[in-house]
């Protein structure tokens, strides 16, 4: 059996009295769409965080195709593989779309320090750029600034940013906050597609596009998982439903 792209091992985050995340241990294989949901203080986002090497987990280890992962850097761990989003969209307004982008693929191709005008002018950086915005669909916004693009664009515009790096294992924190139905339809699209080039980890509130796009489940309450299995599995599973989905066994 292939071993699996991620592999995480008895995480544990404290800060002060509080257990961020207590004991997770999770894998992810190549390819898979994983969605982890629960309520807000769950530690979903403590955990992407301990992933992406932002914090170092009190206990535990974390492995990324077989690599043990848990001490380096975030840089590190791009030039690994790992990419993320965060809930509160991160680009520069000032900027173009098609800036942004080019400033992350110079960023990840290691001479980020010939910032700006490189990004602004040089082909090797602005063709890649335009190749991953045409894949999130915003390739007809390309030349425009970030600034006065649409909530759902800029969700779509920090997804691009971080597929810069070509990652293998993409984090993504609640991608679809704060849309509307048509634009949380259309993340749903790109995700649906993206989920055959790229393994994701998807943080998620919408259980609508978490059933439709996910290829397993996991439940986390107060810093544990409580349960983990497919979409069909974690919809049958009563406790879930109880304590999460907001059903009662008999619904």
């Amino acid at each position: 059996m292939a071993e699996p792209l991620l592999s995480i091992a008895g995480l544990y985050k404290h800060f002060g009295g509080i257990i961020a995340t207590d004991g997770v241990s999770l894998q992810i294989d190549e390819g898979e769409l994983h969605a982890i949901i629960g309520p807000n203080g769950a530690g979903k986002t403590t955990l992407v965080a301990q992933l992406m090497g932002e914090l170092r987990p009190d206990r535990g280890s974390i492995r990324l195709d077989g690599h043990d992962v848990t001490a380096l850097p975030p840089y590190r761990r791009s030039l690994r593989g790992i990419a993320r989003s965060f809930q509160i969209t991160s680009v520069f307004a000032e900027l173009t779309a098609c800036d942004n982008v080019a400033l992350a693929v110079q960023a990840h191709a290691g001479h980020s320090f010939r910032f700006w005008r490189a990004a602004r002018t040089d082909p090797a950086l602005r063709e890649p750029a335009r190749a991953i915005l045409g894949e999130v669909g915003l390739a007809h916004r390309a030349d425009t600034q970030a600034a006065v693009l649409a909530h759902g664009e800029r969700r779509l515009l920090e997804i691009a940013i971080a597929l810069a790096s070509r990652p293998r294992l993409l984090l993504l924190d609640e991608p679809m906050a704060g849309m509307g139905a048509d634009d949380a339809a259309r993340m749903v699209g790109f995700l649906s597609r993206l989920k055959s080039r790229v393994t994701v980890l998807l943080i998620e509130h919408d259980m609508d596009a978490v059933f439709a796009l996910a290829d397993r489940v996991t439940v986390m309450v107060y810093g544990r998982i409580v349960a983990s299995g497919t979409p069909q599995e974690i919809r049958a599973d009563a406790e879930v439903r109880r304590a999460y989905l907001g059903e009662d066994e008999a619904a």
